[in-house]
């Protein structure tokens, strides 16, 4: 498992009323971090001021300038402040044993990034290259206030280098937006560190990344560390060699040696021999110095003179490659033949092993023998080992490793081992996933071998494909449903013949559908169907036009409804073929309710809870909102018995979701759509932009004005973070929030308005039918606000209109009728009764409004008495107030 270390960027105090901390500014000067630093140490103005060579009066302005942008009350806060950042680089600089000399080098580094924000450590394996990069790190941690992150690249394969860094920073998927998107995002909010460790097998997806930061994200420095230069415009390169023989070796040699053979440590002549015959390498002084109580001096001595010869697992022209090779091999020639044969095996796991893995890959050894070896390795400091919730795992350092698979390739043995390792691979596989499917705990160990297993899958061998589908499996039940897609279209390049292709191409199109990308999805199974057989191609052509209809908000031509794809004349239609037909005849409601028919007939859940959405959708649009409703929530309790960690249940429930807020709101349910507005059990929960709407809509009805503006700047930002994507449907809750935010009195109406429009991709909510029910009831219920607190409104007549316009989206039809016929009752419209009679449906919230704008109209109280009563019902918290408020003032 990759080490990495993450610091989190500051964060200020909590405000008089807020009750929780907020994130820290996005505008912090480098001499501001710099002062922000110097503050955690206790020290002075005047203090600070000599330590970066500033006047006091400089130091005071800064000063006074951190404690209105952070919003903290005194020094002391900014102190602590400070203080919590880098503390992740300060411990692993640390790790248990003294850091001996380099203090040349560690100038020079930091050098290098006082004036660059790309420097790469560069040297051969085992000369400290990593420690010195923490060392470095941990002292000018505290200049970069936005937090960092230490990222051993080790168990990273091409491809993943995103990913890792991603990880560390706890930035998280965010589809459509790629990963790459929302780091760039997170390291642009301000002075961040990076140190990117163990570079030279990915220097291209290193060196990509890097140039991308460097371009987007100016106040991010990054400090590499490598065999190799990366080749990035901009690098500076420090180069780091051996410890200098006569001081610092030898002192290292003897620092070491003191903790196992306390008598050896003062013996200069040995120590000198020593380290200039290992010249001068950290790694092999201090697998030497590990061994110096078992070999005693004369041991380690005449070791050393034999293992003085190139070793063929060196590589490139590099002298110091050879030497450290040099090392590691003598370290492999002091093992006896049972150990070697072992440690060279080991060598295939990429992020590490537990006892059952490395006993899988050495299968003439029993259990307790392979337990013996690996002590007898992790004693001779080549392995190492941690204990994780009770079970002891073990890894080597990536030079070691390189070294081990150069002697497996050259004892004749790697394709074998590869062959157990894939066995092991896939064992382990199917027994996360069974764990996984029977409700066990599988998600610790299963984020301890995914490097490996990941690995696996990526051996150019043919038979990979059930390893990689139980990798799709996984990863998709930890919500990684992007990497879970290519796993599963790794999966469709090996399949064996049509059933399993379709099967793959299925299950990563829906791992699309759940992150709402239709698109995607609908080429994936447009690409079914031209690569199976004419049976499949049916079933594959009918899901891609169910696509393009349940989420053809996101196609750029919406009027292709996919009917050409269908089979024609008098046929048997397939219950997937007669749902994608139902969807095609919208709003004709004989095909939609044929198609539920036949997935009842069929008895398959998944099949019903597809043809109960379009029928849903089809009795809406008829006006009949309760029968929506009931067939809601048929879909809902049938998504409760659904595995949440399969692809094609985990689509379906997504929707259920969906639409089952969608149809509370339709009839005026508030306080049922407030409820599934806070469930967390929703698959894709916490998705920035996926389940935001739901909140806002519900929380602006039921007047939680706060929380639906809260809910829609997230949703804002991270829609717009995913690059924009068309998301027509998020259009409604950016309306509602401009509702929100006009009852509020912010001001802020308008703005979220145009990005109603902006997000419909429209200038006319006319011209968008996801938003033109919505943004003609928001008008006339802000229309409707003004007259009530004695504004003349001049878009009265206009609101009016529009609200009792034809609208193709039935869902807001409700809501826009009841306030308009409410304004024109207020607005003294004498045909007003005929508005309010045209404004009757079944919705409970246009039922309570109607009522109220009848009690306005005849000065009848009591009707005002029971909207108000109905109001509160529902759970309508503003327009309760708002008609008992009415009632007093008459």
């Amino acid at each position: 498992m990759s080490s990495v270390v993450t610091t989190e960027p500051p964060r200020s105090a909590p405000w008089p009323g807020h009750d929780g901390p907020v994130t820290g500014p996005t505008e912090v000067s480098a001499r501001e971090a710099e002062v922000l630093a110097a503050l955690a140490g206790g020290r002075s103005n005047a203090q600070i001021a000599r330590h970066l060579h500033i006047s006091v009066r400089t130091v005071e302005s800064h000063v006074s300038s951190l404690l209105r942008k952070y919003g903290v009350a005194d020094r002391h806060e900014l102190a602590g402040l400070a203080e919590t950042d880098h503390r992740g680089f300060t411990a692993l600089a640390s790790p248990g044993t003294t850091f001996v000399g380099r203090e040349h080098e560690q100038a020079e580094l930091l050098a290098a990034l006082g004036s660059n924000r790309l420097v790469s450590l560069l040297g051969p394996g085992g000369v400290g290259k990593t420690r010195l990069a923490l060392r470095v790190a941990a002292e000018i941690g505290g200049n970069y206030p936005y937090g960092g992150a230490f990222v051993d690249l080790v168990p990273v394969r091409p491809g993943f280098v995103v990913a890792a860094v991603a990880e560390a920073l706890g930035v998280r998927e965010q589809p459509p937006q790629t990963l790459l998107d929302a780091l760039l995002e997170r390291l642009r909010q301000g002075r961040t560190l990076l140190v990117l460790d163990n570079c030279e097998h990915l220097v291209e997806d290193v060196g990509d990344l890097v140039a991308r930061i460097l371009a987007q994200a100016p106040e991010t420095a990054v400090l590499v560390t490598s065999r190799e230069r990366i080749g990035v415009a901009g690098e500076r390169p420090v180069q780091l060699g051996p410890l200098a023989l006569g001081s610092e070796a030898e002192q290292l040699f003897r620092d070491r040696a003191a903790l196992v053979a306390p008598e050896l440590a003062a013996d200069e002549e040995v120590a000198a021999q020593l380290c200039a015959g290992l010249d001068g390498v950290p790694l092999a002084i201090e697998l030497a110095a590990a061994r110096a109580g078992s070999l005693g001096p004369d041991g380690l001595l005449a070791a050393l003179d034999d293992r003085l010869r190139l070793l063929a697992g060196g590589r490139g022209p590099n002298e110091r490659h050879h030497s450290l090779a040099q090392v590691i091999g003598w370290s492999y020639e002091l093992l006896d033949d049972a150990e070697r044969a072992l440690f060279r095996r080991l060598g295939v796991f990429v992020g590490g092993f537990d006892l059952s893995a490395a006993a899988a890959i050495r299968p003439v050894s029993s259990r307790g023998e392979v337990s013996d070896l690996l002590g007898r390795l992790t004693d001779k400091s080549l392995l190492h080992r941690t204990q994780l919730d009770g079970t002891s795992r073990w890894r080597m350092l990536e030079t070691v490793r390189v070294f081990t698979l150069d002697e497996l390739g050259r004892c004749g043995e790697y394709d074998e081992v590869a062959v157990l390792h894939l066995a092991w691979a896939e064992s382990t596989a199917e027994r996360l996933e069974t764990q996984l499917v029977a409700g066990d705990d599988w998600q610790a160990e299963f984020d301890q071998v995914t490097a490996d297993l990941r690995a696996a899958v990526g051996l150019p061998r043919s038979d990979v494909r059930r390893l990689a589908r139980r990798l799709a499996h996984l990863t998709f039940a930890r919500k990684r449903f992007v990497e879970a897609r290519e796993h599963y279209l790794t999966a469709a390049a090996d399949a064996a013949d049509a059933t399993e292709l379709y099967d793959d191409l299925r299950d990563a199109a829906d791992a699309a559908v759940a992150v709402a990308d239709g698109p995607h999805a609908y080429e994936l199974m447009m690409r079914a169907a031209a690569e199976t057989n004419e049976e499949l191609q049916q079933d594959a052509l009918a899901y891609a036009v169910t696509i393009l209809n349940r989420y053809g908000a996101e196609f750029p031509d919406t009027s292709d409804r996919g009917a050409d794809l269908l089979p024609a004349g008098p046929v048997v239609d397939s219950v997937q073929v007669a749902i994608a037909r139902a969807w095609v005849v919208l709003p004709e409601l004989e095909a939609a309710e044929a198609a539920v028919a036949a997935a009842r007939q069929a008895g398959d859940p998944l099949a019903l809870m597809s043809a109960l959405d379009v029928y849903c959708t089809a009795v809406a649009t008829a006006g009949r909102f309760r029968d929506a409703r009931r067939s809601a929530e048929e879909r809902f309790e049938l998504a409760a018995s659904l595995p949440r960690h399969d692809p094609r249940a985990v689509a379906e429930i997504v929707d259920a979701f969906h639409v089952a807020s969608t149809t509370a709101v339709s009839i005026g349910d508030l306080t049922e759509a407030v409820r599934l507005a806070e469930l967390t059990d929703d698959p894709v929960h916490g998705h920035p932009y996926i389940t935001a709407p739901r909140k806002i809509r519900a929380f602006a009805l039921s007047g939680r004005f706060e929380e639906a503006v809260e809910a829609a700047d997230v949703m804002w930002k991270g829609w717009r973070a995913a690059g924009c994507p068309p998301r027509a449907w998020m259009a409604s809750a950016a309306s509602t929030a401009a509702l929100a935010h006009g009852l509020l009195g912010t001001g802020q109406d308008r703005v979220w308005q145009a990005r109603a429009l902006e997000i419909a991709r429209v200038g006319d909510p006319a011209d968008s039918p996801d938003l033109m029910a919505t943004a003609a009831f928001v008008d006339a219920r802000l229309a409707l606000h003004l007259l009530d607190s004695g504004t003349i409104s001049a878009t009265v007549a206009n609101a009016v209109e529009q609200a009792f316009a034809d609208f193709p989206e039935p869902w807001w039809t409700p809501y826009a009728r009841a306030a308009g016929a409410e304004l024109a009752v207020v607005a003294g419209y004498p045909d007003a009764e005929r508005y309010l009679e045209l404004a009757v449906t079944e919705n409970a919230w246009s039922d309570a409004v109607l009522l109220r704008a009848k009690g306005r109209l005849t000065g009848d109280r009591a009707a005002l008495t029971e909207a108000a009563a109905r109001f509160e019902r529902i759970g309508a918290r503003f327009e309760h107030a708002h008609t008992l408020s009415l009632l007093s003032h008459r």
